[in-house]
C-alpha cells in the first residue's frame, strides 16, 4: 500500500514539474527589448593579414627551416532586419595563402634523414553564405547582445603545388568544391549608435569537400572528406567591425 502511494505521489510531481517547465518562459522568444528594429541594414565584415619568416629554425624533429610566406582573409557581410532582433543576408569570403620553403630537413635518426627544398605553394579560396541572425539582448541594455548566425555556405578553391627539390621539376594543380552548414554565435557591442564590434567563433558545423588534382598534367586523383564538428575551434575565432544603418 506504502509503494502505490509513493508512486502515485512521485507521478503527480512530475506531472506538476513538466507542466511548470513546459510553460516557463525564460524571455528569449518574447525578447521585449529591440536591439536591432525591423527595417534596419546591417553591412560590416573582418580582415586578417598574417605573414611568417623562418632562417635556419628547428622545429622538434624538422631542422634547418628557411621559409617564408603569408595568410590574407578578408569576409563582408550585409544583412536586412526583417523582424526585430531578426536578419537575413549573405557572406562573401576569399583567402589566399602563399608558402615558400626554401629548405628544411627532416631527422628521423642518423640512417634517416629527408629534405625538402625549393617548394612553392599558392592557394585561394572564394567562399558565399547565405545567413540567418538572431539577437539576443542582455537584460534591457541596448549596447550589448548575444547573437547566432547560421549560415549555408559554399567554396570554391584552386590551388598549386610546385617541388624542385628532385630530378625534374613536380607540379600540381588542384580545384576543391565545399559545402558546409554551421552554426556561428557571438557577442556584439556598439561603440556608438550605428558602429559595433563583434566577436563570434563557429562551434556547430557540418561540411563535405571534394578535391581533384592533377600532377605534371598526367595523373589524376580524387579526394572526398566529411567532417561534422561540435567543438570551439580557437582558428575560426573572427574579430570585426560592423554598421547598423
Amino acid at each position: 500500500m506504502f509503494r502505490k502511494i509513493f508512486l502515485t505521489l512521485m507521478l503527480i510531481a512530475a506531472g506538476t514539474l513538466g507542466a511548470r517547465a513546459q510553460h516557463f518562459d525564460r524571455g528569449i522568444e518574447t525578447n521585449a527589448t529591440v536591439f536591432v528594429p525591423k527595417g534596419q541594414w546591417i553591412v560590416g565584415g573582418n580582415v586578417s593579414y598574417s605573414t611568417h619568416d623562418n632562417e635556419n629554425y628547428k622545429f622538434l624533429v624538422v631542422e634547418n627551416i628557411n621559409s617564408t610566406g603569408y595568410n590574407f582573409k578578408v569576409s563582408p557581410m550585409f544583412a536586412y532586419a526583417i523582424k526585430d532582433n531578426m536578419a537575413l543576408g549573405a557572406r562573401v569570403g576569399y583567402n589566399r595563402q602563399l608558402l615558400k620553403i626554401n629548405n628544411a630537413d627532416l631527422n628521423l635518426g642518423e640512417d634517416m634523414n629527408l629534405g625538402v627544398s625549393d617548394y612553392y605553394s599558392l592557394k585561394h579560396t572564394t567562399t558565399g553564405s547565405a545567413i540567418y541572425r538572431y539577437y539576443i539582448t542582455l537584460g534591457q541594455n541596448k549596447r550589448f547582445a548575444l547573437f547566432n548566425e547560421m549560415q549555408l555556405s559554399y567554396g570554391y578553391g584552386q590551388s598549386k603545388l610546385v617541388d624542385n627539390s628532385g630530378a625534374a621539376v613536380t607540379g600540381t594543380y588542384e580545384t576543391t568544391n565545399e559545402y558546409a552548414i554551421g552554426c556561428s554565435p557571438g557577442l556584439v557591442a556598439f561603440i556608438n549608435n550605428s558602429i559595433a564590434v563583434e566577436v563570434n567563433v563557429g562551434v556547430l558545423g557540418f561540411n563535405y569537400t571534394h578535391t581533384k588534382q592533377v600532377t605534371d598534367q598526367v595523373y589524376v586523383g580524387y579526394r572526398k572528406a566529411s567532417q561534422m564538428n561540435f567543438k570551439i575551434n580557437i582558428f575560426s575565432i573572427a574579430l570585426g567591425i560592423a554598421f547598423y544603418l
